[in-house]
């Protein structure tokens, strides 16, 4: 915990400065891609002829479901797929009160191909838009009611494959028939989950299949686990009517082995002599790591990990660590890198402490047992929830899946986290803080190309969960003292990317921008041989066997995780009543770029772009966090913290869902002091956090079957702009955004702009200027952005509350003038008056 010193103060945290608005967004038409003209008759007879030759599949689907004892629902799964290069309007596809269900889309080759449930009789339906297209059928009005947008976009209509249900990254779908593993298949609900689930499980037992036991339940969604061949899968396609989508199953990483430092056992005694621990009965916050558990008998850690908190996901697999990995990180989330700790003879004082849950077996590697990850993480999550339901901790999890396939799109594990932590399940009743690792980067080979492999190896599942802390690793360790290292030299200089951490550089440019910050991670060496990882160049912590050792290294973005973690707990023991939200963005906000990332990911040219600070973020995250910046302000660089709420949807009657709220921020602001700084450069910086509700699937990013429940924006009112100008602006940057066109006017001066910053759940940037600009700029708005809330209405989630910490600071030169005084000091005025 750090102590309070003179110049140093709390920040701002602040009420009764929100005022909510109506929103006034009226919809009109949007840019619409073209869709050439074709040959009505030519074309529409051909696609005629396509459904009616479905005749015959349905026909034998239909047998063939009822032989494996099917009493209903039968049905055909039809594909779709477009002309190369038009853009098909797939959601017309669906008819959701004939039961004609939207199962998945997928993009390849230029052409969008969208995967239907069609059940028996309704193949009319398609048969029925087809004719109105050769008709050139017109409502009584004399509108065109031919459906030729959609039927001029269709070049194939044909019963669907196993390849038309695979929604995975192409290049891991099997090879052979013959192969064996373990698949997620993606289930739709069909208006009764539990009944669409037990038909399938009986089915899918009747082809031979083995089935996992544990389900995950999303929104629209139910994933299980089925471990077959892809020859039985396809043989069993046309029974098993109800798989919407097929993934292959995540396999988790392997964990590396630990070298041993030479250290002595003398070095923890005179580091426990010079530490205090939080008691048990202490209310401090906790750090729960989700891993291979933790051996508490370590004498450093015994004092803050009781027998109590001490949970596995399953009761054979025990509590403790053979692996040696949990214990590491609970060394590093407890006192940090020991390195430093055992070389200061100052007092430690620990305000936190520590829990563990057994998230995997130690033979989890083998790859005969189904391993549900998202599954596991949400009964982990649930263990130390029951024995202590009241406290507050943090997650942690450095595990992850081996590859780096999803390249930003939500998978069953990441979508589990995202789940987790914004409470879905009790209705957003008490949200988590989650910290993820990105996922390392293990081939030797791969840190010779140093930092293009950075650049080229994604984040790793569930890395891109949205609403999760996502942690990358960068590494002031440079220093070699190995005395048989030979020409070995560190491969990333101080400062830089650590040569472990994967990015989402390479990700479509829609998903989040992740990691979200940096911690240190360790480095590697190389000579002309090849590249090596070192003790020297690694974090040192707690070894699981203490009898043999008492310390071991550690390193990669698990290292820098578990370091998250205790930043995050050392955030909530000072303040204790902010939100997980809160947490999150102030960690972020805190952090702050490198001289030597910016010389690595932005160009030396002027002006520099915000593609390029993009690109930085997705390599880098926002930065290294900084405690003291996390939880101090000075007189010249204050922060100010607002957690809200809003409704960003509402309905009336029997419409559509609409944007409802909008919040107006009306921040106390040092305005004469910043007008008096006149062109003085100055910084603000603004973070918005919140989390949104997962809805998984195939479905199209932006279409009304979108992953996010619902997106938050921010903007600030600019010089010479007046409140009801900045309204309007707001109005129509939210209309935009809904109709799906460009949100024009970018505000000068922002690093990232509205156009890069908006994406996942956490928002960050920095404005650079005048100090006599910002000073008319001390109003925020904070407005809704499409979710399936509002574009799903069936799914009644539209009048529900989305809650939010906006963290705004303001960081001055030195100079004689202090911010901070004037901002309390307009405090103290409204509370007085």
């Amino acid at each position: 915990m750090v102590d309070d010193r003179d110049g140093m103060k709390r920040h701002f945290i602040l009420e009764g400065v929100t005022t909510t608005e109506r929103f006034r967004s009226p919809r009109h038409g949007g840019n619409r891609s073209r869709v050439p003209e074709r040959d009505r008759h030519i074309h529409g007879t051909a696609l005629l002829g396509q459904v009616q030759a479905l005749r015959t599949e349905m026909t034998a689907a239909c047998e063939a479901q009822e032989q494996a004892g099917l009493d209903g629902g039968f049905g055909l799964q039809v594909e779709f797929g477009s002309f190369p290069d038009i853009e098909m309007a797939f959601e017309s596809l669906a008819r959701e009160r004939s039961g004609i269900e939207l199962l998945n889309v997928r993009h390849e080759d230029q052409r969008t191909l969208a995967t239907v449930f069609v059940p028996d009789g309704k193949l009319e339906h398609f048969e029925s838009i087809i004719r109105d297209y050769l008709a050139e059928k017109l409502d009584r009005s004399g509108r065109a009611r031919d459906h030729k947008r959609l039927i001029n976009a269709i070049q194939q209509i044909r019963a669907a494959t196993l390849r038309a249900l695979w929604t995975d990254d192409p290049a891991v779908f099997p090879v052979s028939d013959q192969e064996s593993f373990w698949w997620e298949v993606w289930l739709p609900i069909r208006g009764d989950r539990a009944n669409t689930v037990t038909t399938f499980r009986r089915l899918a037992e009747a082809q031979n299949l083995r089935m996992a036991t544990e389900e995950l339940i999303f929104p629209e969604r139910t994933v299980l686990l089925v471990y077959g061949s892809a020859g039985q899968m396809s043989r069993s396609i046309m029974a098993l009517n109800s798989i919407a989508e097929l993934r292959r199953a995540k396999e988790t990483a392997e964990f590396f082995d630990a070298l041993l430092p030479e250290e002595q056992p003398a070095w923890l005694d005179d580091l426990l002599r010079n530490t205090g621990f939080a008691g048990p009965d202490q209310p401090v916050p906790h750090v729960c790591l989700l891993d291979t558990g933790v051996n508490n008998g370590h004498p450093l850690i015994a004092p803050a990990l009781a027998d109590p908190d001490l949970h596995t996901v399953e009761p054979a697999w025990g509590t403790d660590d053979t692996e040696g990995h949990g214990t590491a990180m609970a060394g590093l989330a407890l006192v940090g890198d020991l390195t430093e700790v055992l070389a200061s003879t100052q007092h430690v004082q620990i305000g936190h402490r520590l829990e563990s849950v057994k998230l995997l077996p130690h033979d989890s590697a083998n790859g005969d047992d189904a391993i549900h990850h998202g599954y596991l993480t949400t009964e982990a999550v649930s263990r130390p929830e029951i024995t202590a339901p009241e406290r507050r901790r943090v997650f942690g999890m450095a595990v992850t899946a081996r590859d780096n396939r999803d390249r930003g799109r939500p998978s069953a594990w990441s979508a589990a986290v995202d789940r987790l932590a914004s409470d879905a399940d009790g209705d957003g009743a008490r949200p988590r803080l989650l910290v993820v690792s990105a996922g390392n980067i293990n081939d030797p080979n791969a840190w010779i190309d140093y930092p293009d492999s950075n650049t080229t190896d994604g984040i790793h599942d569930p890395g891109q969960a949205w609403n999760a802390l996502t942690v990358g690793a960068y590494t002031d360790l440079t220093h070699i003292s190995e005395p048989d290292a030979g020409s070995y030299q560190p491969v990333a200089q101080a400062g830089g990317l650590s040569p472990f951490s994967t990015t989402s550089a390479t990700w479509q440019p829609h998903w989040p921008l992740k990691p979200d910050v940096v911690f240190e991670g360790g480095n590697a060496a190389k000579d002309a041989y090849g590249a090596v990882w070192m003790p020297s160049l690694s974090l040192l912590t707690t070894n699981h066997e203490p009898t043999r050792r008492l310390f071991t290294i550690s390193n990669a973005t698990s290292a820098a995780t578990a370091l998250a973690t205790r930043m995050a707990a050392q955030v909530m023991a000072f303040y204790p009543n902010l939100w997980p939200e809160t947490v999150r963005a102030l960690i972020v906000h805190s952090a702050e770029w490198t001289d030597r990332m910016k010389r690595m990911f932005l160009p030396l040219r002027v002006p520099i772009s915000k593609s390029d600070y993009e690109l930085l973020v997705r390599h880098c995250g926002f930065g290294v966090p900084d405690l003291n910046r996390a939880l101090w302000s000075i007189s010249n660089s204050l922060t100010m913290v607002v957690e809200e709420k809003l409704y960003p949807f509402g309905r009336e009657g029997g419409n559509e869902p609409t944007l409802r709220d909008m919040n107006l921020h009306r921040l106390p602001w040092p305005l004469a002091e910043l007008e008096a700084l006149g062109d003085t450069e100055v910084e603000m910086r603004v973070t918005l956090s919140y989390f949104i509700e997962p809805n998984p699937s195939e479905r199209g990013v932006r279409s009304r079957y979108r992953y996010e429940s619902h997106g938050l924006r921010f903007d600030v009112k600019r010089p010479l702009e007046s409140e009801g100008g900045f309204r309007s602006r707001v109005n129509a940057a939210a209309r935009d955004e809904e109709e799906g066109s460009n949100v024009g006017g970018d505000d000068p001066g922002w690093l990232i702009g509205t156009q890069k910053r908006h994406k996942g759940s956490l928002h960050s940037d920095i404005w650079l200027g005048s100090a006599v600009d910002l000073a008319s700029r001390g109003v925020l708005a904070v407005y809704p952005a499409l979710g399936w809330w509002k574009t799903r209405p069936r799914l009644e989630r539209y009048g529900r509350a989305a809650r939010y910490a906006l963290v705004v600071s303001i960081r001055a030169p030195e100079v004689d003038v202090d911010l901070y005084a004037a901002i309390a000091n307009q405090l103290v005025v409204e509370v007085e008056s």
